[in-house]
Order: C-alpha cells, then sequence, then structure tokens
C-alpha cells in the first residue's frame, strides 16, 4: 500500500467493499472512487468506515481483504459504519495448504548493519545490560521494596525526575494561607533536582524489580507458568545476572524455577542467587545476604561492555496498544515492512496477542512452515476462544471503548490490522506461553491482548527490543527490554510527545511510504539496540510488569 497521497479516504484492499475516512467527512461530501460517485449520508468521522455499496441485512462486510463484520440492518451507500448497523463476523478456519512462498525484501545496507550489544555465553546478545530482584512470590514483594529503598539511590540508580519540587511549593502555598482555589489555580514549575551520586556500575542500566500478585493460592499451573516467565526473563539477553527472594512453602518453588532455567539454558552461568526466608530466619539476615550478594553480582555484570553484533542477533516483539483506525493503515504495516527486513537479515520476530489475530488464522495458519505449527496455532486460538465464550466472553469482546471510539467497532476490523505488524514471512514457529524463541524468522506466541500482560510474555519469550504502535496513546514500558512507541497519526505525536518516540503519521499525510517509514524506524531501533537513543518508556522509568494468569484475559 502506497502512501495516501493526501487523500481524504482510502480502499486498504482491492476487494474491500468498505472506505476508511482520513479526515473527518461532512454527510453531503461528494464521494469518487473507481466508476462509482455518490454522496455521503452521515458524517463520518476520520478513522471510520462507511460503506461503498448498499447493505442489507447479513451481507458481508470486507476490509483488509477478509470478512470482518455483518450488518445487523439495512446500510445506504455512503452511511458510516457503527455498532448499531454491524456486528463481529469471521471466517471459519481449517487445515490448508502450505503457502510459504513471498517476496523476500532487499535488505540492502541493512545485510552489514551491527549494533553494539552486550554479548552472552549462550550466544545470545543483549540490547542492555540489567540486575534483577525478584520475588518467587507475592510475600516477598515487601522485602523486594526494602532491597529497591537500600540500593537504588546509593548505586546511582534513581531516576532524576519526581515530582517532590511541585510537592514542596503547594505544601509552601498551603502553609502561609493559600486558599485551596489559589493552589488548584497556580502555575507551578518544575525544578532542578538536587544533584544526586552518579552511578557506582558505569556498565550496569539498572537493577531492576520484578513484583507480581502470582506465586501461590491460585492454580498449580499459574505457578509453573510464572516460574517459566521468570526464567525467562532471567536468561534474557539484556540481564545480567539475578537475585530471587523465596517465602519457601509457595506453589512457585525455587526447584521448578531452576528447572525452567535449564530449559532455556542447559548451561546457564549468569550470577544468580535464590535466597529462602523460612530457611535462613530473620528479614534482618535475608536482606543482609541479598544486598551483599546483588552487590558481588553487579561488579561482575559491569565487567560486560557493549561489542559490535549483526542484526541476527535482534529479537523483536511486535505490539499495539491503545489502536485507533489507522493502526492498520499506517504503524502496523510498517512493522509488518521492517519485520520481513529482519527476518531476510537472520532476525527474529514474535507476533503475540492472539485475540487479535482472530479473522486472520486461515492466513497465519498457511503460513506456518508445516502442518504441526499449523495444527498448534489452531488448537491454541481455539482453546482459547473457546474458554472466553465459557465464560460469557469470546473474541469479539476484545476492542476497548478508545479501540471503537476510534474506529476500531469489531474485533475482526481491529485483528486484521493488528496482524499487518507480522509481514509477510513464513511462520517459522508457534509458542504458547510462557515458551522461549528458538528459531530465527516469525514466531508466534499464544498472549492475551492486554498491553502489558502481552508485552510482559514477549519479552519473556526472549525480545530484547520492543517495537509498540499505539493511535491513542498508552506509556507502557518493560522492566528489560527498550520498548520503542509508535504513533499511528501525527496528531498524537504532537498531543503526547513525552511518551511516543516514533510518528507515521506521514503515511497517512501523503508525505512519506510504508517503505520509507519502515528503514527509518529500523535505522532508529539500531541506535536504541546499540544504547545511543533512549526511548520515552525507558527514560520515565516505565517497568511494567504484570505476568498472565492463565484465566480469560483478552
Amino acid at each position: 500500500m502506497q502512501p495516501a497521497k493526501k487523500n481524504t479516504y482510502i480502499q486498504i484492499h482491492p476487494t474491500d467493499n468498505v472506505l476508511v475516512a482520513l479526515v473527518d467527512l461532512q454527510a453531503g461530501t461528494p464521494i469518487a472512487f473507481g466508476t462509482q460517485t455518490f454522496n455521503l449520508t452521515t458524517d463520518v468521522s476520520a478513522k471510520h468506515k462507511f460503506a461503498l455499496e448498499d447493505f442489507a441485512p447479513g451481507a458481508p462486510i470486507f476490509m483488509y481483504g477478509v470478512l470482518v463484520g455483518k450488518a445487523c440492518e439495512p446500510i445506504a451507500r455512503g452511511s458510516a459504519l457503527t455498532v448499531d448497523n454491524i456486528e463481529h463476523a469471521s471466517e471459519g478456519f481449517n487445515l490448508g495448504s502450505r503457502k510459504t512462498e513471498w517476496a523476500r525484501p532487499e535488505i540492502g545496507r541493512f545485510e552489514a548493519a551491527t549494533f553494539q550489544g552486550f554479548h552472552r555465553a549462550d550466544g545470545s546478545v543483549g540490547t542492555a545490560n540489567y540486575w534483577l530482584i525478584i520475588p518467587l512470590v507475592f510475600c516477598e514483594n515487601r522485602n523486594v521494596d526494602m532491597i529497591r529503598e537500600a540500593l537504588t539511590e546509593k548505586l546511582g540508580f534513581r531516576k532524576p525526575r519526581g515530582y517532590e519540587s511541585e510537592v514542596e511549593a503547594i505544601l509552601n502555598m498551603y502553609q502561609t494561607g493559600k486558599t485551596v482555589a489559589e493552589i488548584l489555580e497556580a502555575d507551578i514549575a518544575p525544578t532542578a533536582n538536587a544533584s544526586h551520586l552518579s552511578k557506582i556500575f558505569p556498565n550496569v542500566d539498572g537493577i531492576k524489580y520484578l513484583n507480581h500478585s502470582l506465586g501461590c493460592g491460585g492454580t498449580r499451573t499459574d505457578s509453573d507458568a510464572l516460574c517459566g516467565l521468570l526464567a525467562g526473563y532471567i536468561t534474557h539477553p539484556n540481564v545480567a545476572g539475578a537475585t530471587v527472594l523465596s517465602l519457601g512453602c509457595q506453589h512457585a518453588q525455587a526447584s521448578i524455577l531452576r528447572s525452567e532455567i535449564e530449559k532455556r539454558d542447559p548451561n546457564f552461568s549468569k550470577p544468580l542467587f535464590i535466597l529462602e526466608q523460612q530457611q535462613i530466619g530473620t528479614e534482618e539476615k535475608m536482606l543482609q545476604m541479598a544486598i551483599k550478594q546483588t552487590f558481588a553480582g553487579l561488579i561482575e555484570a559491569n565487567s560486560c561492555h557493549r561489542e559490535p553484533a549483526p542484526l541476527s542477533k535482534l529479537c523483536i516483539g511486535l505490539e499495539c496498544g491503545g489502536s485507533d483506525g489507522f493502526s492498520g493503515i499506517s504503524a502496523n504495516p510498517t512493522l509488518g515492512r521492517l519485520s520481513d527486513i529482519l527476518v531476510s537479515a537472520g532476525g527474529s520476530v514474535i507476533l503475540a496477542e492472539f485475540p487479535e489475530l482472530c479473522g486472520v488464522e486461515q492466513e497465519l495458519s498457511d503460513r506456518c512452515a508445516n502442518e504441526d505449527l499449523a495444527n498448534k496455532f489452531m488448537h491454541l486460538m481455539r482453546t482459547y476462544n473457546a474458554k472466553a465464550e465459557a465464560d460469557g466472553s469470546g473474541f469479539y469482546a476484545n476492542p476497548s471503548p478508545g479501540n471503537i471510539k476510534d474506529g476500531l467497532i469489531t474485533d475482526a476490523i481491529k485483528s486484521a490490522g493488528a496482524a499487518k505488524k507480522g509481514g509477510s514471512s513464513p511462520v517459522t514457529d508457534v509458542l504458547d506461553y510462557p515458551e522461549k524463541v528458538s528459531k530465527s524468522g516469525l514466531n508466534l506466541l499464544c498472549t492475551p491482548g492486554s498491553d502489558v500482560e502481552s508485552t510482559t510474555a514477549v519479552v519473556g519469550s526472549g525480545a530484547n527490543v520492543v517495537l509498540f504502535t499505539t493511535g491513542l496513546g498508552t506509556p507502557t514500558g518493560n522492566p528489560v527490554a527498550p520498548v520503542v512507541k509508535i504513533s499511528t497519526n501525527s496528531a498524537l505525536f504532537k498531543r503526547m510527545p513525552d511518551i511516543i518516540d516514533i510518528n507515521c503519521g506521514p503515511i497517512i499525510e501523503g508525505e512519506e511510504s510504508i517503505e520509507q517509514a519502515a528503514e527509518r524506524m529500523l535505522d532508529y531501533v539500531i541506535q536504541v539496540a546499540s544504547g545511543e537513543i533512549v526511548p520515552k518508556a525507558v527514560g520515565l522509568g516505565q517497568d511494567d510488569f504484570i505476568p498472565w494468569k492463565r484465566g480469560v484475559s483478552l
């Protein structure tokens, strides 16, 4: 798909029977498309769709070349599609023939490109160098917080921007007799924070604390999955080592964690300290041991240095959140093009968020390298949706109020655009949460569509950079992998510059092609992977970490 050339509406796929408004269009606006000319019968907001033909009740509606809904009442040509006049619908899927031929892109200058990364003993390469403090069970969260309080400031890892100065200004106003109205109307400018200690370990990017609410009290499946996820973080290329706090009696046993680590790295050699409170005794004794051992681990971690690595050592997590009607036109296809370039260079990409693949199952299963992978993918999709429906929901309930407001009015519409992140290369592996990526190419990973749960999962599976598209804006980040936030439209990029890194709005405005945007983005990713650019989420300390509790989460 080429740039919009400043059009006010666009057809995404030649077989689509709807058009997408690129700007707000008023009722009566003349539409000229192919041999058709007609006037809009309703107002159509930017990002929303309008009918290219008259739809009778039950008529199929196609976008991106796939079924995305059916009319539930008569819809006249030129009328806006809404949650009131269409309903979710998608095609069924079955085992088909292999369709693994693809137009491998010419990668040109990226073929010999490198990034500066941290080389690990297992052959992986990190884009950062972190130490982890992990509770095996929620009972240890307070002790983790105590270690955070002890180490963060003294070792120079505290983020420089806080809001203490604003609070001090408000407190001063209150103490000098200002009224509530005066306080609320005051313009409180932040002041520079007092200087703090420089980093003691300059080659360590930080200590990350993975507090969570699991480990006991739930099902054994949940605790086993938690151990697998935590093992994924401990063995992650962006991690130098870890300190793990265990109570002792919980479901998530240290032995299970060690077994999961061995699955992912049989020759695991990073420094790992596991402390069990019920064996050690007092809190004071355990925390003193944890702090000393962590400090020793940081000394070893600080000996790591960045060295050149080929792009084949990149594993990109593909994510979206706060999506809008432009996601599938600008940012997501740009990620798809970047994915194809990286796969051609020998790298790995992870497409997750299975509820947002509803309606494109046939295409993705046909792209699987063999029938076993295709059957695994279809089984995961069917099982997940059936569980959701048994609990009174289903993939059809995935779009959020924000999605719907900005044009994604059925799950199939949202999914067809979300799947564009995966490009066109064959599917080399299908993974169930929290399995680890072991093959280059396009990997499908079963996760929920929920932003933080899915981002947490793709990093646990090995993504050392995450590319995250958004049309509405979200601050989502991750403790160990840099999350690059990409806006689908220029208005968002201008409105929320503190959380958005890259703008794909020029594609909508007809000023840039998807191919051009993808190369611009990959240049940026290489700089991020080399530590030369700090994405906004990293700079803000947006360390979101939510393990997926394997119930229904869409």
